[in-house]
């Protein structure tokens, strides 16, 4: 409440009645969650019904039981149809048509829970009051579809999200997409209010770059309202860079494991494909100075919440990147919260995908030209045509033969 208090101040957010029903409805979230911190997140508009987001993070221990069941129920699946598909090669015969040799580019694995783009996990409702449906972990495939479509939302969990190019979820995947997204653009907070722990190896070794975890500052100064709004060095990201890959932290797909190293030694293959560069993106805690421009646009825009009263106003800043997306800071008081429709602004008006040309037919020759086969009038002509051509050469070959005798005579 007292975070609505302050978006209140700066003209953002829900009425008082919704904001008092959400705080109802996380805490009987977390009554039956055993939910260590939980936070309202924003509310993402649809078409037929609205999305509340909560984000939380589950006690230790608790998550990875979760986990767990999900791999075994994997495993079993693999083993079954493993099963499956020996049977039906034995049942096969020997004569077998030829195999094409494609193979699927490698999949991206997921990160897991509590780091990059898993680090929360997040429950949605439709109204306050609502049952709580949790969210599936996003994977790299589903982000980077996301990133080439703009879809609205309807309001249910399970409708199907019909696209170009396909998406490979239903509407909850989509959903988890869009947060993890705008989450990744937009979470922000005051210069010095978050560090890095004392480890150092990880600082020396990958440049910090590579670092996801961060702890609260105690001897943090609060920063003034003037100058919060005057340069956005005094602000930085504390939530890591989605990479192009669709993860936090980049992973070689063409990496084998070492079941796949034993039989690639078995099996030597002497055309292997180049290894990929390697992805780096901006380090966590990066400011917002360092954001690139849209078309001569700036990424935020800041402003005081009042001008009549500037000691008891407050500094706001929202997303021009990600409309909705608001933050507010004031003494060690900050936070963040998202109010749209869940898409990206775009400078240009959104073209989806165009599907890839059509394959270009054969050029037309003699080889691949289709004609009508010859009667058996057309063939007779042409066996008396050939014969004749053979007698007259031999009668060439003949009188050769003649001429040549006659001249060494």
């Amino acid at each position: 409440m007292e975070t609505a208090f302050y978006f209140e101040q700066a003209g953002i957010g829900l009425s008082m009645d919704e904001n008092y029903h959400i705080f109802l409805a996380l805490k009987q979230l977390i009554i039956t969650h055993p939910i260590q911190t939980c936070r309202f997140w924003g509310k993402i508009l649809g078409l037929e019904m609205n999305y509340i987001v909560a984000e939380v993070e589950f006690q230790e221990g608790e998550e990875e039981e979760e986990a767990e069941e999900e791999e075994v129920v994997e495993e079993a699946g693999k083993e079954g149809s493993e099963a499956r598909d020996e049977d039906e090669e034995e049942e096969k015969v020997e004569d077998e048509p030829p195999k094409s040799t494609y193979k699927p580019p490698p999949v991206i694995p997921k990160e897991e829970n509590r780091t990059g783009a898993n680090k929360f996990t997040y429950f949605v409702c439709n109204e306050p009051g609502k049952p709580w449906v949790r969210l599936t972990q996003v994977t790299p495939a589903q982000i980077v579809a996301a990133r080439k479509i703009k879809k609205f939302f309807t309001g249910r969990l399970d409708a199907p999200i019909v696209s170009y190019p396909p998406f490979p979820g239903n509407e909850g995947n989509y959903l988890r997409a869009q947060i993890a997204r705008i989450s990744a653009g937009t979470q922000i907070s005051p210069l010095g209010f978050f560090q890095f722990g004392e480890e150092e190896g990880d600082e020396e070794e990958e440049g910090g770059a590579g670092r996801d975890t961060y702890e609260e500052n105690p001897d943090f100064e609060p920063i003034s309202v003037i100058e919060l709004l005057d340069s956005l060095s005094n602000w930085v990201h504390h939530v890591q860079n989605i990479l192009m890959q669709g993860r936090c932290v980049w992973v070689n797909p063409s990496q084998k494991s070492e079941v796949e190293e034993e039989e690639g030694e078995e099996e030597e293959k002497p055309d292997e494909p180049d290894e990929p560069e390697e992805e780096v993106g901006p380090p966590l805690l990066t400011p917002l100075s360092e954001d690139s421009d849209i078309l001569n646009i700036p990424p935020w825009t800041a402003e005081s919440s009042t001008n009549l009263v500037p000691q008891y106003s407050i500094a706001v800043l929202h997303s021009n990147l990600w409309p909705g997306a608001y933050s507010f800071a004031i003494g060690k008081r900050f936070d963040n919260i998202y109010l749209g429709w869940g898409h990206k602004y775009s400078p240009e008006n959104y073209t989806p995908t165009m599907p890839p040309p059509v394959q270009t037919e054969y050029i037309s020759g003699p080889e691949t030209t289709e004609m009508s086969d010859p009667t058996v009038e057309e063939e007779l002509a042409l066996k008396v045509a050939q014969e004749e051509a053979l007698a007259a050469a031999e009668e060439e070959d003949e009188m050769e033969e003649e001429e040549d005798e006659d001249e060494d005579d």
